[in-house]
């Protein structure tokens, strides 16, 4: 804990506190929305509008939450040690992209600054750690705009990090291979259910040039044959769920000034009212009107990025991110489509092991705007040294 604050600079309980003091720790119900006018200062639009009872459109909604205070958080030691040493290496061109050939470990911008801010955050989230190597069971329920369920699925996953590991061993590159071809990370995508889905698997392969394309592979189980697909087919719709493949942990599109580049700005540095990442999986989803329970909410100090897309063939004309400053986590990515309508929407509630700095997807809920759709995704992630 003392390593990360002095990485970053601050611990996030003495950043907050500032904006709407009248609410503090303490119980509330979407009633007290009209005795606390803060809260909707307090809160992005999203999570505000979601702070109502379950209902129709969207599954997702929370009647009542308990504020706690702010915690600070923080990684583990080893990486905490490779930010400090390697982070003021990093050099940008003059566009704000990344030199990746001076880049070591850790986050290369763990006190975003100058012209290029905007940017610098987005590779802090590039460059997240999830235990460097990952398993993970997922679950996904789809609902209709009347909350019934019209998709359930169930899949496994398994995430390589292939370059800047400073956790588990190996350190630095993952292999030859990765260091070769300039591999960053590898995920693999097990589809269990539902039943004509099983079997098939999603594999992305990214790697670290500004213009390399991704490797995007998909197995279909009834053809027992691997299709390669093109860069344009990541923003296909993943199987049931209202995300695409680039939508993968929220965002995962490549930062590049070739292929879908980005006007990036920050439209503010300020503390929001966030869920607080969880410790105890105390969080459950209530059976009428599919209402997320059992929240704990704290202050969280953020960044609003505001990433404008400058080619018009591209799914989203902009993507808004709430960005944690003291962990570099979204709390909500708000996507707009190529006429500015508010599309898919997106927030998590993370886990947090505390024993070894690290964090996991726990919870996350999703609309879309344009169909009234919805999803919660319930997902469980442990380290695993054996991949």
């Amino acid at each position: 804990k003392k390593a990360w604050a002095e990485v970053v600079g601050f611990k996030a309980p003495d950043a907050v506190g500032k904006i709407a003091p009248e609410i503090k720790p303490g119980k509330y119900t979407y009633q007290d929305k009209e005795k606390y006018p803060g809260f909707k200062e307090l809160m992005a639009p999203e999570i505000y509008e979601r702070f109502n009872p379950g209902g129709p459109p969207h599954a997702g909604n929370f009647s009542e939450l308990e504020i706690i205070p702010t915690k600070q958080y923080y990684y583990a030691l080893p990486l905490a040690q490779a930010t400090m040493k390697y982070s003021g290496a990093v050099r940008q061109d003059d566009q704000g992209y990344m030199d990746y050939s001076t880049y070591q470990a850790g986050f290369p911008f763990p006190r975003p600054s100058g012209p290029h801010k905007a940017i610098q955050v987005m590779y802090n989230w590039e460059k997240r750690t999830f235990f460097e190597n990952y398993y993970a069971v997922q679950v996904a329920i789809g609902y209709d705009k009347n909350l019934k369920t019209d998709f359930q699925g169930s899949n496994l996953a398994w995430y390589l990090k292939l370059r800047g590991r400073s956790i588990i061993p190996p350190l630095g590159w993952y292999d030859d291979r990765a260091q070769k071809r300039g591999e960053t990370r590898s995920f693999n995508f097990l589809q269990l259910s539902p039943r004509d889905s099983y079997g098939n698997v999603t594999n992305n392969t990214n790697f670290e040039g500004l213009n390399d394309y991704d490797q995007f592979l998909l197995y279909i189980a009834q053809l027992r044959r691997v299709r390669k697909l093109s860069g344009t087919d990541t923003q296909d719709i993943a199987v049931g769920q209202d995300v695409i493949y680039e939508d993968y942990e929220g965002f995962s599109q490549k930062l590049t000034p070739t292929r879908f580049p980005y006007k990036y700005e920050i439209l503010a540095e300020r503390e929001f009212l966030f869920p607080s990442c969880s410790e105890d999986q105390s969080e459950w989803i209530s059976s009428k009107g599919y209402e997320i329970r059992g929240q704990k909410f704290e202050r969280r100090p953020c960044y609003v990025i505001q990433m404008t897309q400058l080619d018009k063939n591209y799914v989203y004309g902009r993507r808004l991110l709430y960005v944690d400053a003291e962990t570099f986590l979204y709390h909500c990515i708000m996507n707009y489509d190529q006429k500015d309508r508010l599309y898919r929407v997106v927030y998590p509630n993370w886990g947090f092991y505390p024993g070894i700095g690290s964090y996991y997807g726990y919870y996350f809920s999703g609309a879309d705007y344009l169909d009234q759709h919805s999803m919660i995704c319930m997902m469980y992630m442990q380290p695993a040294p054996w991949l």
